[in-house]
């Protein structure tokens, strides 16, 4: 039987893993199969917290350098991943897992605001609890906010889902002689510029000691492998 060696753990989505093959907006199908991929580590007793760009619906440093004001640009961000966020919970709940989203934009009548104690509370009543709208505030990335929730909810580490195998030394998409790392740390992600998240997001696991998964999402049972042990991706952590 399949044992996890992670007992809580933060998984970050990028908003535009729920695009599938459309080029805007949400797949359905897609985000099934996430639900299912979730399902699975819930059902094994490991708690599940998650957090969703934005990307699919609204990016905001984009709109930004069209010529709408930064801020608001990004509050319109922080409202495409409470889309998302409510996509994916309305899947999970249809599926039995009972799941609650927490906003940190109040907005009460569709979601909880952001509570830390509330949250831990669910997490350990077995619930799945996405964390929505980001930090909260402009210039921020989704990834800084993964980052600060699974520190507060002191997560044993962070899965990063993408679209590669893990953390490469350069493009996998664009070079073919690009070198895949089993294990990369903090500094040196941070030294190369490898963009597996961006720099406060990294520096903020790295003061922690918060390791990171680096996945590729798109392979069906990735994510229970990866809570399972099984080599997977990249790891980013401490220097070795």
């Amino acid at each position: 039987m399949d044992k996890p060696i992670y007992r809580r753990v933060l998984l970050k989505l990028s908003g535009e893993a729920l695009l599938g093959k459309k080029t805007f907006g949400i797949d359905v199908d897609v985000v099934k199969s996430i639900g299912g991929d979730v399902k699975e580590i819930v059902d094994l007793g490991v708690q599940v917290a998650i957090v969703i760009g934005g990307g699919n619906i609204f990016r905001g440093v984009e709109a930004s350098a069209k010529g709408i004001d930064r801020g608001t640009a990004d509050y319109m961000g922080m409202l495409g991943t409470i889309i998302n966020s409510l996509a994916l919970r309305g899947f999970l709940s249809e599926m039995g897992v009972v799941t609650r989203v927490q906003t940190s934009i109040e907005m009460r009548e569709v979601a909880e605001p952001f509570i830390i104690g509330r949250a831990l509370r669910h997490l350990e009543k077995g619930r799945v609890v996405i964390f929505a709208g980001g930090t909260g505030n402009p210039y921020f990335t989704t990834d800084t906010a993964a980052s600060l929730r699974a520190l507060q909810i002191q997560a044993d580490a962070m899965l990063k889902a993408t679209k590669v195998d893990g953390v490469f030394d350069k493009d996998p998409v664009v070079h073919a002689d690009a070198r895949k790392f089993d294990r990369i740390s903090y500094t040196e992600v941070l030294a190369k510029n490898l963009r597996v998240m961006d720099a406060t997001a990294i520096s903020m696991c790295r003061d922690n000691d918060m390791p990171v998964i680096v996945f590729n999402l798109e392979t069906k049972g990735n994510i229970k492998k990866v809570i399972c042990g099984q080599p997977i991706g990249t790891i980013v952590g401490v220097e070795q």
